[in-house]
């Protein structure tokens, strides 16, 4: 199954475009491998089983290339939502979010978990991805799904003008404050094709060292160049706080 963009683009001019900007780490490049075959070659699994904002991180932060299938994936939140398992029962019925506390009945759980965007094919809840894949964008060995980044608001703020530089308009920010980083800023873009941006969640920040400062986004690859090209012109703007 063909998975790859159709993209040429400088990955590492982009990443540099998104630095210059201010944001905390890399950015962070994500694919959604729908077979083996997706796995670029020598990129080794993870070792151990994390949480993909984990995973996300020891790219950002650390420079770690990297891929997980469902078995290395700690968070079944997660799992779930980038399309390599079901949902679990205890997500389903509201559960599992009812015991931490989060909503005052398993019907407000419900009602949320069924609004979480997910990974699945058209008409479908089977499984659809076999890995996913982790890499710093200024040396990703692959072309990305979905892009990641991490950034305090000011510097979001920003990369939310230079995502409308060219069309303008306005955009629709999707979050529920859980699975921000899976969820949100993965899932999401991937399946719509539009930017997201999410305040974050206890679970990414609690395991994934994701300081209490910072917001996270999801830009679809396709987007990337645009969203480059236009920062340097919106951070130079006559009207742009410095």
């Amino acid at each position: 199954m063909i998975d790859e963009n159709k993209l040429d683009l400088d990955y590492q001019k982009i990443a540099e475009a998104f630095k210059d900007a201010g944001i905390s780490g890399s950015p962070v490049a994500v694919k959604f491998a729908k077979t083996e075959a997706g796995i670029p070659a020598g990129v080794e699994e993870i070792s151990e089983p994390a949480r993909h904002c984990k995973m996300v991180s020891m790219a950002r932060t650390e420079g770690d290339i990297l891929f997980a299938r469902p078995d290395k994936h700690q968070c079944m939140g997660g799992a779930w939502a980038l399309g390599l398992i079901e949902l679990t029962p205890s997500l389903k019925s509201g559960e599992f979010y009812f015991k931490l506390g989060k909503f005052s009945s398993w019907a407000g759980c419900m009602r949320t978990i069924d609004s979480v965007p997910h990974v699945h094919p058209p008409g479908s809840e089977e499984v659809s991805t076999y890995a996913t894949v982790y890499a710093p964008l200024e040396k990703t060995p692959f072309d990305p799904h979905v892009v990641i980044i991490m950034a305090q608001p000011l510097v979001m703020l920003k990369i939310a003008q230079a995502v409308l530089y060219k069309m303008g308009g306005r955009i629709h920010t999707q979050m529920s404050g859980i699975q921000s980083v899976c969820a949100d800023t993965c899932a999401y873009p991937y399946m719509s094709g539009e930017v997201n941006f999410s305040l974050g969640c206890d679970g990414s920040r609690k395991f994934s060292g994701i300081d209490d400062d910072l917001m996270v986004m999801g830009i679809p690859a396709e987007m990337l160049q645009d969203v480059a090209d236009a920062l340097p012109v919106i951070l130079g703007a006559a009207g742009s706080k410095k």
